[in-house]
């Protein structure tokens, strides 16, 4: 990571970011420039298709995730999307026991849509897995973003 990342709000509940959901990821996101996000992983073992190698539907749900944050923007006014379509192209294994480094970047941005992109590297930086995305803002009325604290939308010390 660049020393000029900032840390992304997380939530108390996402599979992927969600610091307080039992099963999930709890993945630290930092913005390292404007439309780009970073992040580290270890899969555990329990997350697993094949011995050793990380299920195709964690790899698929990582790159969402990380493609949309690219496209966030920051508080107090964060850009809540959907996810229209997922592009995914495994390269090679995504393994499980190994730190992984997960870059997003944002493509497009449009009034309503936006397009981002993904990719998870292995130690030795090597592409295993990467994904474009079409995200669409949800309507006004399905988030309150007034009060973020309440769906625990915040950024949470380390």
């Amino acid at each position: 990571m660049t020393p000029t990342k900032k840390k992304q709000p997380n939530s108390k509940m996402c599979f992927i970011c969600g610091v307080d959901n039992p099963i999930g990821l709890k993945l630290k996101i930092y913005q390292t420039a404007p439309g780009i996000v970073e992040t580290t992983y270890t899969a555990p073992e329990h997350f697993q298709g094949y011995p050793g190698v990380l299920h195709g539907g964690i790899v698929a749900s990582i790159l969402d995730e990380i493609s949309g944050r690219a496209l966030m923007g920051e508080p107090p006014s964060p850009r809540f999307m959907f996810t229209g379509r997922l592009q995914v192209k495994y390269r090679k294994n995504v393994p499980t026991g190994k730190p992984l480094r997960i870059i997003g970047k944002a493509t497009k941005s449009k009034a309503k849509s936006a397009e981002g992109w993904a990719g998870i590297y292995d130690q030795e930086g090597n592409l295993l897995a990467e994904a474009s995305t079409l995200l669409i803002d949800l309507p006004k009325e399905t988030i309150n973003t007034a009060n973020l604290d309440e769906l625990g939308w915040k950024v949470y010390p380390d």
